[in-house]
């Protein structure tokens, strides 16, 4: 039986990165690398046509299926070699004549490193592009619906500015559609190396393969066959920032997840409420407060992120070696699809559908119209203190506006709970300066200061801007 943990906790296992990153499968890009050095190793004639053509397509196959497991038992029980355990296990399963060609001219991490780069590529390609694509539309549908939907803003845990609930929605999916250009960007920027066990070519240029190969190098036609591109340099290993820059871009979309968790995971709070999980019908909210509806999956969105800062941290240490390479990082390595399967986590927490009306979790998440207003208007009658002390100024009152509006107005307001304007106008009665500053404001701006949820910007624009930034995106994808 196959062995498909990914690497991390058995607890977070996403089903759609098992053929890649599946244990027993994380070898097989390894044979791939060695078999397109066969095949090139042909094509220059090295080795024999009638050799070659004993590679059928069922040896192919056998070989590109061995796990694993199977090379670790080798390496323990007898080549406490990694790699070397792998080319023995090929070499039983080619033909005679074939076997000596096996890891020619390569070193252990030629096959290693551009086997790495091939399944990054094939993660994100396969499974992660695609599910983020899936997520970014149901968030332009859920920022398009509430573009209009009046919240107050929120800073320092403080009630702000007026808003809206697709603004805030739309400042998140902008991140996400800006994560998701860079993962893919950072993924074709990928590349490979057979460059030999310093990064020379040392072999390949001494012992006549380099001159069989004409102007397109063994590296080149090794790397052409798998789709990738090699290093402009490299030592035994490949230079670490190619793939760096692609895990970071998968921690930077970790982060945008966590925001729209810890948001929604405070707008779920029983004194806001104002946005709230689906809740299937048998779900249970605490071991022991029946009463309770716990923000669970906006938690575990978040939570996801404290993981990848974690893992983050091995990437960053694997930026130097000793010299030309040592082992020091090999451990390290085999912990990077981490990063991978803590975002597939968490788009699968998103998309998750539910077994009964089939909507996806993103598709579930409410928003309370009438909570939104309730919480707004505790505020409603001080929120406008910046448009009134900006008003005040430009219209040349000649004392300190903010002082005024913060000192006097807006205490008095919410003693009285009355609006600023107000509270100015009847001050005003007693202020002649404050007097002919208020007359000298607009009447488009006093009506505007007696409706505070008119005072929301381009807050709808920029949502429905930024949702069809999405749509656009998206269309083809």
């Amino acid at each position: 039986m196959s062995n498909l943990m990914l690497p991390g906790n058995p607890r977070y296992q996403p089903r759609q990165l098992l053929e890649i990153f599946g244990y027993d499968n994380l070898v097989r890009t390894l044979y791939e690398v060695e078999l397109a050095g066969l095949d090139v190793l042909a094509e220059i004639a090295l080795i024999p046509s009638g050799d070659y053509s004993l590679l059928t397509p069922d040896i192919r196959g056998r070989i590109l299926a061995i796990q694993t497991t199977a090379v670790d038992e080798l390496e323990r029980k007898v080549t406490k070699h990694d790699v070397r355990a792998a080319v023995r296990l090929m070499q039983d399963l080619l033909p005679l004549p074939l076997r000596r060609w096996v890891h020619i001219p390569y070193t252990s991490y030629d096959p290693l490193d551009t086997g790495r780069s091939l399944q990054f590529i094939r993660a994100q390609r396969q499974v992660m592009a695609p599910s983020l694509v899936k997520a970014a539309k149901q968030m332009a549908e859920f920022t398009r619906e509430f573009a209009g939907q009046v919240q107050i803003g929120r800073t320092h845990g403080q009630h702000a500015l007026p808003i809206t609930v697709g603004f805030w929605f739309a400042t998140i999916l902008n991140r996400v559609l800006d994560n998701l250009q860079e993962m893919d960007t950072r993924a074709g920027q990928l590349v490979g190396k057979i460059s030999g066990a310093v990064g020379a070519y040392n072999a390949q240029v001494h012992l006549g393969i380099a001159e069989r190969c004409g102007s397109l190098s063994f590296e080149a036609r090794v790397l052409q066959k798998l789709g990738l591109k090699p290093a402009a340099i490299s030592t035994q290993i490949l230079p670490p920032e190619p793939l760096a820059h692609y895990l970071f871009a998968v921690l930077l979309q970790t982060a945008a997840f966590a925001q729209l968790g810890r948001d929604c995971r405070h707008l779920m709070r029983t004194e806001i409420g104002e946005v709230a999980e689906g809740f299937s019908k048998d779900q249970v909210g605490s071991s022991t407060m029946g009463h309770k509806r716990n923000p669970i999956n906006f938690e575990q969105l978040e939570g996801m992120l404290k993981k990848n800062i974690g893992e983050f941290v091995k990437v960053l240490l694997t930026f130097i070696s000793e010299h030309q390479r040592d082992l020091t990082d090999s451990a390290v390595f085999r912990d990077f699809p981490i990063l991978v399967v803590n975002l597939a986590n968490q788009l699968n927490t998103l998309l998750r559908a539910d077994p009964e009306s089939g909507q996806t979790f993103l598709q579930r998440v409410t928003v309370d119209r009438q909570a939104c207003w309730r919480n707004f208007q505790m505020s409603a009658n001080v929120i406008l203190a910046e448009p009134l002390y900006i008003a005040l100024q430009m219209s040349g009152y000649e004392g300190d506006a903010h002082e005024l509006v913060n000192r006097y107005l807006v205490p008095a307001a919410k003693a009285s709970e009355r609006l600023l304007i107000e509270v100015a106008q009847e001050r005003s009665e007693t202020d002649e300066q404050l007097r002919v500053a208020l007359e000298m404001i607009s009447g488009e701006v006093v009506q505007l200061l007696h409706h505070p949820e008119q005072y929301i910007g381009r807050a709808q624009d920029q949502a429905l801007k930024v949702a069809l930034r999405a749509e656009t995106l998206l269309r083809e994808a």
